[in-house]
Parts: C-alpha cells; sequence; structure tokens
C-alpha cells in the first residue's frame, strides 16, 4: 500500500490499523500527540486540533497540503514558536519584571523583543502587552502568597517588623515583614506587605493598619514581637497592641552616634569635609580633574561620598574616602588655585581617630542588620563590645574623651529603653553566648529564672491544654489527666526535670562565634525538645528594622515617573514579589 494513502495532512494524521491489517478509514489519530478522533472525509476539525496544540505544525500547513514558505518564515531558523514556548517566555517576563524590579513598559520595548526574536529564532515574535504581564504577576503573586501562607500557618511564633515610608510622589506606604524558624530550624524572613495608607499616622491609626495586616495573614494570634524604629508614633502604637515591642538595635546606635558627634566638638572639621565634597559633587569638571588626578597618583578612580544624616555610616564612609584620597585632593585643589580650604595634618589625625572609633558601630549595624541569620541574641554582647571600645584611655584627646563619654552615656539610655528581658533570654539561648559573660554577674541568675518560668508556663500550657482536649501531653499520654494534674509528686518531678534540663544546657560547651546556632539546634531539638520551642521563639526575632528598610529601597526603584500609573495594589504585588522571589535558599 502506498505510504501517503494511510496518512492525512502531509502525514500529521494516519488512520488506524486494525487487527487484520486493513486500515479504519472511520479513525485517524495524530502522530504528535497520538490523540484519536472520527473522520469523515473532512480535515476541517484536524486542522482545528493542529492549530490548538501543535501551532508551530499548523503555520506549514494549508488544508490538506503544504503551504509554499513565506520569504519570513524562510529567514527564521527554528520556524514560528508554539504556542507553549510562547507562554512561558511570557511567564518568564513577568517574573523578570517581579524579581528584578523592572518598568512594566518594558514590554514595548523594541530591544527587548530584537533579543528574544534572534535567541528563539522566530522573526514574527512579538512582546506580550503590558496588560497580559500584570495579568501574569497577579497571577505569580497569589501562587506565591499561597506558599507564604502555608509557611506561616506551619509557624507556632512569628516576629513581625513595620515601618512607614514616604514616596518621592508624596505617598505614604506601611511596610511589614515575617520572620520564624520552622521546624527544621531554617530561618524564614519575608515581606508580608507594602500597603498605601491615607490616613494620618496617630498611633491608632498605626496599630489598626498593623493588626489588620495581621488578621489579612491570619497571624494575630502567633505574633511575639513587634519590631519598630524610635518613631514616637509606631511606639505608641506598640504600646496598644498585645506584643512585645522590640525598638530598632540599628536606629539606636546611628542615633547614639549622631548625638556625640555634636557635642565632641567634630562639626569644624566634618564641615570642612562637606564642602571640599561638594566642591566634586557638584560640578563634573571638577570631578573629572579629581579622576584625572586619582590615576596619575595610581589610584583607583572614584568619587567622593557626601554624608547624609538618614543614611547610616556615611559620616565614617565619606571622611575614610577623603584620607584614601588625599594627595589628588590637595593637588586637584592647587591646580585649580581653589578657595576651598584643605585638610591640616591636625584635621587629618583628628579624622583618624574618629574613623577607628566610627569603624566598630559600623561592624556591629551592619552585623545587626541581616535577615538570613540569627540576630537578636547578637544585640547585648555587640554593645558589650562597644562599651569596651569606647573606655577612654590616657592617649586620647580631648574631642575624642567628649565622643566616648556621649556615645556611651545616650548608647546606655537608649539600651535601658529597649526590651532587655526578651534581649537576655535570646542570648542566654544562642549557644554562643550562653555563659553570659556580656551581662554583670548578679544579672545571670536573674536569666535562668526567667528560662526556668518559661519552662514552667509552656508545661502547664501542655496541661491545660491536654485537660481541655481530653488528652494527655506528650511523653505520658497513657497516664491520666486527673492524676497528672492533681499529683504532688508529680509536680515535684517536672519542676526538677526542668531545672535538670536548664543544667544541661549550661554544662553543653559554647559554641564558636563562626557556628551556626540554627545547625546547634537543629541537632539537638530532641535532646531539649521543650527548651528548642522557647529558642525558636526567641532566637526568630531580628535585632533591626532593616528589612523593611529594604523593602523601601525596592519600593524606590518601582515608584518613579515612569511607572506612576501603577496603583498602590501593584506596587505592593511587585515589592513583595521581589521579597519573595529573592530569598536566599
Amino acid at each position: 500500500m502506498d505510504k501517503k494513502e494511510d496518512t492525512l495532512l502531509n502525514g500529521q494524521f494516519r488512520f488506524k490499523l486494525l487487527p487484520d491489517g486493513t486500515l479504519d478509514k472511520s479513525k485517524v489519530f495524530c502522530v504528535l500527540c497520538k490523540g484519536e478522533f472520527n473522520y469523515h472525509r473532512s480535515s476541517s476539525s484536524l486542522t482545528y486540533h493542529l492549530k490548538a496544540k501543535h501551532p508551530g505544525v499548523a503555520a506549514t500547513l494549508d488544508g490538506g497540503g503544504l503551504r509554499q514558505t513565506t520569504l519570513q518564515q524562510f529567514a527564521v531558523r527554528g520556524g514560528p514558536l508554539t504556542r507553549v514556548a510562547t507562554n512561558k517566555i511570557t511567564e518568564a517576563i513577568a517574573c523578570w519584571v517581579a524579581k528584578n524590579c523592572r518598568p512594566v513598559n518594558i514590554v514595548e520595548d523594541a530591544g527587548l523583543r530584537d533579543v528574544i526574536r534572534e535567541a528563539s529564532g522566530d522573526s514574527a515574535y512579538h512582546l506580550p502587552a503590558r496588560s497580559t504581564v500584570m495579568s501574569r504577576i497577579e497571577t505569580l503573586y497569589n501562587n506565591q502568597k499561597a506558599i507564604k501562607q502555608r509557611l506561616l500557618e506551619q509557624a507556632p511564633y512569628i516576629a513581625l517588623t513595620c515601618d512607614h515610608w514616604t514616596s518621592a510622589s508624596n505617598a505614604n506606604y506601611l511596610g511589614a515583614t515575617a520572620h520564624f524558624i520552622d521546624d527544621n530550624w531554617c530561618l524564614h524572613s519575608f515581606a508580608l506587605t507594602v500597603s498605601k495608607s491615607t490616613e494620618r499616622h496617630y498611633a491608632e491609626a498605626c496599630a489598626q493598619h498593623i493588626q489588620a495586616v495581621t488578621q489579612e495573614w491570619n497571624i494575630e494570634k502567633k505574633i511575639t514581637t513587634l519590631g519598630t524604629d524610635s518613631a514616637r508614633n509606631l511606639t505608641a502604637a506598640a504600646r496598644l497592641l498585645p506584643y512585645e515591642h522590640l525598638p530598632c538595635t540599628a536606629h539606636s546606635l546611628q542615633r547614639a552616634i549622631t548625638v556625640s558627634l555634636a557635642d565632641s566638638g567634630f562639626d569644624a572639621v566634618l564641615t570642612k569635609c562637606r564642602k571640599i565634597v561638594g566642591h566634586f559633587k557638584h560640578s563634573p569638571a571638577n570631578a573629572r580633574e579629581l579622576n584625572q588626578q586619582q590615576v596619575a597618583h595610581k589610584q583607583k578612580e572614584e568619587s567622593l561620598i557626601q554624608d547624609v544624616p538618614t543614611r547610616w555610616n556615611s559620616t565614617l564612609h565619606m571622611i575614610t574616602r577623603i584620607q584614601q584620597n588625599k594627595s589628588p585632593i590637595e593637588a586637584t585643589l592647587s591646580q585649580q588655585n581653589s578657595k576651598i580650604p584643605l585638610l591640616t595634618e591636625a584635621e587629618l589625625g583628628k579624622l583618624k581617630k574618629l574613623e577607628e572609633l566610627l569603624e566598630p558601630c559600623r561592624y556591629v549595624t551592619e552585623t545587626l542588620g541581616g535577615q538570613h541569620y540569627i540576630s537578636c541574641s547578637v544585640v547585648l554582647p555587640a554593645f558589650c563590645h562597644l562599651f569596651r571600645v569606647m573606655e577612654p584611655s590616657d592617649d586620647d584627646t580631648v574631642n575624642i574623651v567628649r565622643f566616648k563619654k556621649a556615645f556611651c552615656e545616650d548608647l546606655a539610655k537608649r539600651k535601658e529603653n529597649s526590651n532587655l528581658t526578651w534581649l537576655k533570654n535570646a542570648t542566654a539561648l544562642d549557644p554562643r553566648f550562653k555563659d553570659l559573660k556580656c551581662l554583670p554577674k548578679s544579672e545571670r541568675g536573674e536569666v535562668w529564672s526567667s528560662l526556668n518560668n518559661l519552662l514552667k508556663e509552656d508545661r502547664n500550657a501542655q496541661i491545660q491544654g491536654a485537660q481541655t482536649t481530653g488528652e494527655a501531653p506528650q511523653k505520658k499520654r497513657k497516664m491520666s489527666i486527673f492524676l497528672l494534674a492533681s499529683s504532688d509528686s508529680d509536680t515535684d518531678d517536672e519542676a526538677e526535670s526542668i531545672q535538670s534540663t536548664l543544667d544541661r544546657y549550661k554544662s553543653e560547651s559554647k559554641t564558636d562565634m563562626d557556628e551556626c546556632p540554627l545547625q546547634w539546634w537543629s541537632k539537638r531539638r530532641d535532646s531539649y525538645p521543650r527548651l528548642e520551642q522557647i529558642a525558636r521563639k526567641y532566637l526568630s526575632t531580628p535585632a533591626t528594622t532593616v528589612p523593611c528598610e529594604r523593602l523601601f529601597s525596592l519600593s524606590g526603584h518601582i515608584i518613579q515617573k515612569k511607572r506612576a500609573t501603577l496603583s498602590s495594589s501593584n506596587v505592593e504585588r511587585l515589592v513583595c514579589l521581589s521579597s519573595w522571589l529573592n530569598v536566599k535558599e
């Protein structure tokens, strides 16, 4: 039999072969997907199947035969993209826009279209419309949000950080991030919302807005701490909410630096530095001449840094960059016959001393600002280190002594206004710092007594839960609830067991600073089942509100003039998706 007689549409369909070797002319199947169809001497339904399921093949067909190839199709190396491939490209573009905070109108960029055409080999490819991309982003947001909600449902304790931010267009947003440790001792940290607010930021309004976020995610009963900066309205709002308040440690540290600089007589030399930086920052010609001098002195071409009151560590970066470029700056200003006064040797020495004081503060700020590792337990050891660094010495000048004194006094006040009980418990539950050497000896016993009480409260909660549900607590399920609740000997045994647990934990060797407390607890969670739960509660709290600050940095990239038409809901989707999709594994 001729091979062409048992095929249709240029071999894309074949008649069904019967067991006796004959062909059933009323049944055909697709050679591409093996789908079976009825055939009544009309190929219209078969052509429709090809166009719907195999558009790349259908494009080369014309009814029952071949269509002549056009010049445009001839130029295509791989042929036109299938619908499946086109959908994958659209999904990838939507994910790229969300993950990297690209403007949505980038799909109108002819250059991007040409790149995809060249890469895919389809010269007829067209980018998806903006509405299509936003629709895919909304679907991606809903899918990712469902994943985050399932994670939050499994978390027993969740720490929250919140902050307000005003955009360049004078729109206000509330940012919120969640932090928790799962059953496998993996730390999770991601955005919950960047929602627009229109009401005035009174404490009651802020508290209601924060409460609305927790209710939207159904986590209001799991929140342990609320982290905010030192703004009075947010501090007052935290008092209205049933959560422990943890002020941002980084904000406290930077405020202490600002106060100390103002009270220690460094204003004159810093003002001189700002004038030098401004001379080169505000003139491209001056900046270009400075770069030429940097090359002549075999140094890296780099611009000077202007300090900004709201930008952490910017004063340190400014004076460091000036000292690194001392010779190029002097050469450029001399060549220009500029009236900008040069720094004297005494002033450069003063800046060197100030740099040595600010460097430990920078290190602590950056260390506490991380969100992918434990930071809350590091606060008190970090403060102890700073107080030790800031102790006056006989070699200190008057300005240095005044700075150290002002810094220690201000930081001590802010430390007392922080949640010291929470910080102490977190420090004790970190195997790196459980010796509590960062605390006076008189305070260490109180910390262990506090943990003892927490274990008792956890045990009592288990007993009450067992009485309510009719089930006995773990490890005593076969014992009656009546005996469990009324036996004095059992109560004494439990008290001894709790103290024994703490003693056993305290006798464990302290780990090195480089070791991860998450891994330490993950290996010992079966050895300390109840203490492990308390550790998850305290160690999941971040030391700062830097996670929220990062959200606002993303928001600033998204909310620009060419993207001003984005609604607040789309801004929230893009910012949250960028946070979720960029999570480090």
